[in-house]
């Protein structure tokens, strides 16, 4: 929908489009007739209020064009708001402070009128209401937007008609009223500044678009509360509101804006004619709070510190809006002091320069008209105020009807197109030209800078921080949000009353370093502290109630508050044990095949065919092979130094076994069962049985490897859990199953061949192979069993050196206790190497056994 505007051409009124406006003009046309004949009504009674010709006043002024203003100067109590036929405000007490106001509204126009440079031809001219009840004074806003005493509502170009001269209006003073009357200036969209109106609802572009404010929103304000609590660390705070439209606001926003932060509010009460301070007060003490909020309305908060000095409240920070924080009754009272620390959150305020001299220089009467009555709305009755009554007042809000009376006048220049000293007044000005020029408003007034952000107010808010103490209010610090957001305290301005120190205002104290938060009841800030374990640390700023586990590559001792790195360990080749072991496999791989080739060239006498004939080359050879594992226990493990590290160890290892079992076989057959099962004998050596035992268990571990590489080979793993600061690096085993079988076959093949050959221990001396094979199969069983007790009670580094060392020891153990002692009678006692010699062996056995 477009909104008309006063008497612009048709083009012109479309151009002027509102964001998030109404869903219809159906709408908008309900709207204007369920209240057109209040309006009416309220016109008609305020033309009889005002048929008599004003004289020239405090509250109107002659111009180019005219600035509205309302400023509830007198204090409506309930004979106004209850009886609406008692329409007199100037009966009612006088708010001072406001009265200062609506001066510095006229200071600002006389300021502006005397310029060379804003508006240079141009005078402006101000109509100001005494707003002290909306239901009072509804005629004469009414009056602001009307023309010739009529207001035609109409959505068609064609039938707009001109506004007279009200550009802009400033006002209201609270939330309520600019609540009340802010519908009926966007209707016309006459911009509507106000300079104390707070409440977050007036921020609804779509409800409000003709509303702006120089003040900071409810929003803006509990953000700075908020700041000042997490500045003194205090977390446990009640929040006490006033039940009208600004406090229950600001119930709102703090709610909302609470929930990010550590801060609590612990108790919530609303405040008015009818509340038990008492039971306030007691449920407070009872909850062990000391800082108190107090988001209110001037009359509500001091009935409040009233009944605190009454009830001897003592010992409180009370955090304080501008609406109440400088009230006289606060400063002028000495038992004040008793109840605690007043902290007051308020707007910018700044010097106005010229404003002492304005003040002193006029004539504060009421007017009269012409027959001698008096235009109430229009009538200060405060002919007992002097000069310095007014400048003795607060300044609070005074800046701010200062920025906004300029922010319209500014605009209303913009839209005249002034330069040069010149502005050009023949054209027709609307007010929404002039509302338009507002919402890009960007001035500099006493080196602040004024801009309205997309909600209506100030882009850039600015707070200042005062205590109260012994009477006096000192400014301690200041909010700013340009060119950054600073918060700055000076603390040792502040006179405390806990005894010169911040008081504390917590549920549970502070965790100490590491320790996370573990809450209790519904408050977040009541809570147990509990250490953070081994492998975990404490992010404060991301989680403060949850220990963070390390990452796999790092570490933390119990009561950190990070992590670092693991160190990572492994054996390299240049190790002194890693070089020692991988020569010692060298040479016995060299040794191996030097036997061998021995054997080869002997392979003819008693001692190889005793020692196993074609046996014993396949176990030489074999053991010459299981060396290539031991070189892949060291440096950085990868897939492939995995699968080599174990393979040819377990595949060909199991060839030894395989060929020692069933060469002891042969030996207990030789002369054991030789005699008492020839026939089984024969057989066994008719289809050469030995080679079959042989080729069964290699082909078996053949098959366990192959299948189990194939499904989950063996790969590099970090090894985390031994140790906490330190990542071993070690090779998986892959699949376990599969690698336990051949484990088990291994174990299996040390056993049988351990007993067969124990069987042969009798046998005769210089013939007595299952004695040798015995005492190697002893050594290895022995190295294991080492191995895997170091295994378990040792977990470093070292842990794959000592492996490599226990596979070279189980191979040492059968080249060093099986084929030296052969290759010794070999080559040094020759004479022990005929068949003569292990024939009379062979005789002399028989004949010891026939005897027995």
């Amino acid at each position: 929908m477009e909104i008309n505007t006063a008497g612009a051409s048709s083009e012109g009124i479309k151009a002027w489009n509102i964001s998030n406006r109404p869903h219809n003009v159906a709408d908008m046309k309900g709207f204007s007739v369920s209240i057109y004949l209040l309006l009416a009504l309220g016109l008609t009674v305020h033309h009889v209020l005002s048929r008599y010709t004003k004289e020239s006043s405090e509250f109107n002024l002659d111009g180019d064009f005219l600035l509205g203003g309302l400023f509830n100067i007198h204090l409506a109590n309930g004979t106004i708001l209850d009886r609406p036929e008692a329409i007199d405000c100037s009966s009612q007490p006088i708010n001072r402070a406001n009265y200062r106001r609506f001066q510095v509204m006229r200071f600002t126009i006389e300021e502006i009128n005397n310029s060379t440079v804003l508006l240079p031809n141009v005078k402006l001219g101000y109509e100001i209401l005494d707003h002290c009840s909306p239901i009072y004074n509804f005629p004469g806003v009414l009056d602001l937007i009307s023309f010739n005493g009529s207001i035609r509502f109409s959505w068609e170009a064609s039938d707009y008609r001109p506004l007279g001269k009200v550009m802009g209006v400033i006002g209201a003073s609270s939330s309520a009223d600019s609540l009340a009357i802010a519908p009926l200036f966007t209707l016309k969209l006459i911009p509507l500044i106000s300079y104390a109106a707070s409440s977050s609802a007036l921020s609804l572009r779509a409800k409000y678009p003709a509303f702006l404010r120089t003040i900071g929103s409810n929003k803006d304000l509990v953000d700075v509360i908020i700041r000042v609590l997490q500045h003194f660390k205090w977390t446990w705070v009640a929040l006490l509101y006033s039940d009208e439209a600004f406090g229950k606001d600001g119930l709102e926003v703090c709610i909302h804006e609470v929930v990010p932060t550590e801060i609590c509010l612990a108790y919530i009460a609303a405040i008015d004619d009818n509340t038990n301070f008492l039971n306030v007060f007691q449920q407070i003490d009872l909850q062990n709070i000391s800082v108190i909020v107090v988001y209110s309305v001037q009359p509500k908060a001091l009935a409040l510190i009233e009944a605190a000095v009454v009830h001897n409240v003592t010992n409180k920070v009370w955090i304080a809006t501008d609406t109440w924080f400088f009230s006289k009754s606060l400063t002028n009272r000495s038992e004040i002091e008793r109840i605690g620390t007043i902290v007051g959150v308020s707007e910018k305020t700044a010097n106005l320069s010229g404003f002492e001299d304005f003040i002193n220089s006029k004539n504060h009467s009421k007017p009269h008209n012409v027959t001698g009555d008096f235009v109430c709305e229009q009538d200060c009755n405060c002919d007992d105020i002097t000069g310095k009554d007014i400048l003795a007042e607060e300044a609070s809000y005074n800046f701010q009807v200062y920025t906004a009376t300029y922010a319209i006048a500014q605009a209303l220049h913009n839209v005249l197109e002034c330069d040069r000293g010149k502005c050009k007044v023949n054209g027709t000005v609307y007010p929404y030209m002039v509302l338009n020029e507002v919402k890009k408003t960007n001035l500099t007034l006493l080196n602040m800078t004024i801009q309205f952000n997309e909600f209506g107010g100030l882009k850039f808010p600015s707070v200042n921080i005062f205590v109260l103490a012994k009477g006096v209010i000192t400014q301690v610090g200041s909010y700013e949000t340009n060119p950054s957001v600073v918060l700055s305290i000076n603390s040792s301005l502040i006179q405390w009353h806990a005894n010169g120190t911040v008081p504390e205002s917590v549920c549970s104290p502070e965790c100490d370093v590491g320790y996370a938060k573990t809450p209790e009841g519904i408050h977040r800030c009541c809570f147990t502290c509990e250490k953070c374990k081994n492998g975990t640390y404490l992010n404060i700023t991301a989680d403060a109630y949850r220990c963070q586990e390390c990452s796999i590559s790092e570490w933390s001792l119990a009561g950190s508050t990070s992590c670092q790195l693991r160190s990572v360990e492994y054996i390299p080749y240049s190790d002194p044990m890693a070089i020692l072991i991988i020569v010692g496999a060298m040479i016995l791989a060299a040794l191996s095949l030097a036997i061998a080739v021995l054997f080869l060239v002997h392979h003819n006498t008693p001692v190889v065919k005793s020692a196993g004939g074609l046996m014993c080359f396949i176990i030489l050879v074999s053991l010459a092979l299981c060396t290539i594992s031991i070189f892949f226990y060291f440096e950085k493990p990868s897939t492939a130094s995995c699968i080599l590290r174990y393979l040819p160890f377990i595949l060909f290892y199991t060839a030894c076994l395989a060929c020692f079992w069933v060469h002891a076989f042969q030996i207990v057959c030789a002369f054991k069962m030789a005699a008492k099962f020839p026939k089984f004998y024969s057989l066994y050596m008719k289809h050469h049985g030995q080679w079959w035992l042989i080729a069964l268990p290699v082909l078996l571990q053949a098959v366990l490897l192959t299948t189990g590489y194939a499904s989950s080979p063996p790969h590099p793993v970090n090894q985390t859990d031994l140790y906490p600061d330190k990542i071993l690096l070690a090779c998986g085993i892959g699949h376990s199953i599969l690698f336990s079988m051949s484990a088990i076959l291994l174990a299996f093949l040390v056993v049988l061949c351990f007993a067969l050959s124990y069987m042969g221990k009798d046998l005769p001396k210089n013939y007595n192979e299952a004695k040798a094979i015995t005492f190697c199969l002893l050594l290895l069983i022995l190295t294991w069993v080492f191995f895997l007790t170091e295994y378990t009670i040792y977990h470093g580094e070292y842990i794959q050196t000592l492996n490599a060392l226990a596979v070279l020891f189980s191979l040492y153990a059968i080249l060093v206790c099986y084929f030296l002692p052969k290759c010794y009678i070999i080559l040094f006692q020759p004479q022990n190497n005929t068949p003569h010699y292990f024939q009379e062996l062979i005789q002399d056995y028989t004949k010891q056994i026939s005897s027995q």
